[in-house]
């Protein structure tokens, strides 16, 4: 049995999601993949040859023993959804996609791996795409309590490009613009996304605490210029307008994208506005990362961002015509740079 997944990066909305609202992100043409099958005992097997590691345990017990055990998360929701595995197996996992940098080579693998489970159940299941991408979700962040929205898990799942609401209620939008190539730059630095994670996402939910305190009719998905902001300091002012130029500025950027044909620079130019806040509000990007999107922007690219949590990791450039350009300038100081374009979701290979 083999299973791919693509990674993913987020066009609009970084930084937002986890406050409940909407992001558009794209899965990517870098995929992860798991291939394995049954064993004849109890025991569970995945070699990560990536990483030069091998992970085992025994479905006998299937208690955590560290932080975001995933892979017995997996098997344990699979086995509240009722499914059953009457024996172990073994598969190796292998990924294309940069690793610790932004653009969910963990989710991937995880929705890999509730997809590898469904088939490997004693009577598999062939859940869709948004299933799997739910109960991955559940996996990685509701069964550790983790910071973090369902952008990854859904995006990579469903594939291709998503409008994504988490309120009042889970909706999601495909959407099938014609946008061509993008390059993806890896800095190569380390990050800390759970750090940076709770960072961002910790001081924003104290913020709109007090906004509710002080409009209590409002949130965070129509709250304005005319809101009460009379408890906030400085700081907490300049992020409550970040937050809100990065809502907006998802909506503009969605009605292009449900163009059939969008325009291009404008789409370049929202992006850039986008990364702007991240870098200047935020302060998740680094001087690396800026030398990247500098190099890209020179090189002809029509917009760009830093992806993922920050604070290392990946950024990409939009660049529908140049892109051999783009990649030889993002790499040129320093950067590892891959072209990308849209791409399918989990599927059975």
């Amino acid at each position: 049995m083999k299973v791919s997944t693509p990674g993913r990066i987020c066009l609009f909305g970084e930084h937002q999601d986890y406050l409940g609202l909407p992001v558009v992100a794209m899965a990517i043409s870098r995929r992860a993949t798991i291939q394995g099958d049954k064993r004849n005992d109890q025991q569970v097997i995945i070699h990560k040859p990536d990483l030069g590691e091998t992970e085992s345990f025994s479905l006998d017990d299937l208690s955590y023993t560290k932080k975001r055990d995933y892979f017995k998360s997996g098997i344990n929701i699979c086995q509240r959804q009722g499914l059953t595995f009457s024996s172990g197996f073994e598969c190796e996992i292998t990924s294309e996609i940069p690793i610790r940098a932004g653009t969910s080579s963990s989710s991937s693998i995880n929705v890999n791996w509730i997809h590898f489970l469904s088939q490997m159940a004693d009577e598999p299941v062939n859940w869709d795409q948004r299933k799997i991408g739910e109960l991955t979700y559940t996996a990685e962040v509701t069964e550790f309590n983790e910071p973090g929205g369902m952008m990854d898990q859904y995006s990579t799942a469903l594939g291709n490009l998503i409008y994504l609401e988490s309120e009042p209620e889970i909706s999601i939008q495909s959407l099938n613009p014609k946008l061509g190539t993008f390059v993806l730059g890896d800095s190569c630095e380390p990050k800390d996304t759970m750090g940076i994670l709770s960072r961002c996402r910790d001081s924003r939910i104290k913020l709109i605490q007090k906004l509710k305190n002080k409009n209590p009719d409002s949130t965070i998905h129509d709250l304005d210029d005319s809101a009460d902001l009379s408890d906030l300091n400085s700081d907490e002012v300049n992020l409550f307008n970040g937050t809100l130029k990065n809502r907006d500025l998802l909506h503009e950027g969605l009605a292009v994208l449900e163009k059939d044909d969008p325009d291009h620079q404008h789409i370049g130019r929202l992006l850039s506005d986008h990364h702007q806040v991240l870098r200047d509000v935020l302060q998740v990007s680094t001087p690396k990362i800026e030398a990247m999107m500098d190099a890209a922007l020179n090189a002809g690219a029509l917009g760009g961002k830093i992806n993922g949590s920050g604070g290392g990791g990946c950024m990409f450039a939009y660049a529908p015509e140049n892109s051999e350009a783009v990649a030889d300038a993002i790499e040129k100081v320093g950067g590892k740079a891959y072209i990308i374009q849209p791409d399918e979701g989990s599927r059975i290979d």
